[in-house]
């Protein structure tokens, strides 16, 4: 990094990992099995509130573009940004072969909110927030990529003990469902802390709701308890 450069809001461990599991975000029976069972839930969440047809919608920290090719699919003018290289190569190579015309770049969310301000519809930011040193940043530069109306769509993890034992030691150690290591309960964000980094960037918040895991029928399903996992869609007035 030279003396002008600004130091982007990223963890390179963090890049580094989800770099390495570039070869498998594609592999629905993989370490990226659960991105794969969640992603149709998400989507339905995003089009409760939003038609995507035609909408220019940007995917934050898109890594292999599982949520990307789905915005895509919807109908929406798609667009995802990672730093994770790796992961961006692959999004690209299995966008192509499904002739998805999806526009990839790799830049910090804060680069590209300073070239397009006001430059989409629709904005998404999933399992993201927890992997970065200043989530509160990306949620500020997710809100100044919004036009105005456009909405804001966040999902991350809660930070109470229910949610270490299940995300940590069920999901990791006990049932093995990711692979260790993924999640850092320090940086788990609470729902009202979220809400707050909204408010701050001049977003309302209009919805929050969570998203639960079954170990014993090993399905995944949308509900109102977000001790855990929960999804948050706010808006720029």
């Amino acid at each position: 990094m030279n003396a002008t450069e600004r130091p982007r809001n990223a963890d390179p461990d963090e890049l580094e990992k989800f770099s390495a599991l570039a070869a498998h975000w594609w592999d629905s029976k993989g370490p990226m099995a659960p991105l794969h069972a969640i992603n149709p839930l998400r989507l339905s969440f995003i089009e409760r509130f939003d038609d995507l047809a035609d909408l220019r919608v940007l995917d934050v920290g898109c890594g292999g573009g599982i949520l990307t090719e789905g915005l895509a699919r919807a109908g929406a003018r798609a667009c995802g940004v990672d730093l994770a290289e790796d992961a961006l190569a692959a999004a690209r190579q299995h966008a192509s072969s499904q002739g998805l015309p999806i526009e990839y770049r790799h830049c910090a969310i804060e680069e590209l909110a300073a070239l397009e301000p006001a430059g989409f519809d629709l904005v998404t930011c999933m399992e993201m927030l927890e992997h970065v040193p200043d989530p509160a940043a990306v949620v500020q530069a997710c809100a100044q990529l919004l036009k105005p109306g456009g909405a804001l769509y966040l999902s991350t993890l809660n930070r109470n003990p229910k949610s270490f034992l299940m995300a940590i030691v069920g999901a990791e150690h006990l049932l093995q469902i990711v692979p260790r290591g993924t999640h850092d309960y320090a940086r788990f964000i609470k729902p009202s802390e979220l809400a707050g980094w909204c408010r701050q960037a001049g977003l309302e918040v209009d919805a929050q709701q969570g998203l639960h895991y079954n170990p014993l029928t090993r399905t995944y399903s949308l509900g109102r308890d977000v001790d855990v996992n929960y999804l948050m869609r706010c808006h720029r007035p």
